[in-house]
């Protein structure tokens, strides 16, 4: 009998070792998946991650890039913000779809064909948007483009509309 306890607890041994061989590598293969995917698609925003996109960078200034799919003038915006980003490394641009994260299809089907898979995107994923509105700057009505500018020293300033050259030279102080 006791024989046969030994067999068992060397098969355990050996069917346990298997599973966590197993289990590594399912992790890296999602964890593969996961980067792949990441890295030219769109992430949820919810309410508890617009205080870390919002924040004062620690050097240069972030841009947030506010627009939808159905909005005329925003991949303009899009792509001048990007080419802007470009000549300006010290710009963190970010781009927030206000349309819902449901719709991620088409979000990243639009960045995609405008060339910026590249930049990080986020869109709404929160059951009230007029709140992330809200809590991304409060003196936004919700409008489509917006731009919203965040320095280093914590000073903000937000445009509405189209981007024309004088403003996208004051976003590149």
């Amino acid at each position: 009998m006791g024989s046969g306890i030994t067999r068992t607890s060397a098969s355990f041994a050996s069917f346990v070792f298997s599973l966590r061989r197993d289990r590594a590598r399912v992790l890296l293969f999602v964890a593969g998946v996961l980067f792949a995917h990441s890295a030219f698609a769109v992430t949820p925003l919810a309410a508890d991650g617009v205080k870390a996109l919002v924040a004062a960078p620690a050097k240069g200034e972030r841009v947030i890039a506010l627009w939808s799919l159905d909005c005329a003038y925003c991949e303009e915006n899009l792509t001048a913000l990007a080419k802007l980003q470009r000549e300006h490394r010290d710009i963190d641009l970010v781009i927030v779809a206000t349309d819902s994260i449901e719709q991620h299809e088409a979000i990243d089907a639009r960045l995609k064909q405008a060339g910026l898979a590249d930049v990080p995107s986020r869109a709404y994923a929160d059951a009230t948007p007029d709140r992330l509105n809200y809590l991304i700057d409060p003196a936004w009505g919700g409008e489509t483009p917006r731009t919203l500018v965040i320095r280093a020293d914590g000073t903000r300033q937000g445009y509405s509309g189209a981007l024309d050259a004088k403003r996208l030279a004051k976003i590149a102080l």
